[in-house]
């Protein structure tokens, strides 16, 4: 898959799909330059028409990726503390295996 916003400009792609709105180029050519697929340059066209002023193409996250959920954290840890009872219990056996 390619990402777009890594190859080309807000400006370069507008000006493409703006020449695809006014019948002046094709789509299949306007997909092979930009290296994506159909349903992908559908969604640009909508999402230009959408925001003619406000169009762009650039990719920024909502979350950082490193971060884990809150939620998700309580949960492993949670866990962790069940796991960590149940070695210190010296009623429950523990196999060690070499």
């Amino acid at each position: 898959m390619v990402q777009i916003h890594k190859e080309f400009t807000d400006s370069q792609v507008k000006k493409l799909v703006e020449h695809y709105l006014r019948k002046e180029i094709e789509r299949r050519y306007i997909q092979e330059v930009l290296g994506i697929g159909k349903t992908r340059f559908f969604a640009l066209v909508k999402e230009y028409r959408k925001n003619l002023n406000r169009f762009s193409i650039q990719y920024t996250r909502k979350i950082k990726p490193r971060i884990i959920p809150r939620y998700v954290e309580e949960s492993i840890i949670k866990e962790l503390q069940i796991e960590k009872k149940l070695i210190q219990d010296t009623e429950v056996p523990l196999r060690y295996y070499n």
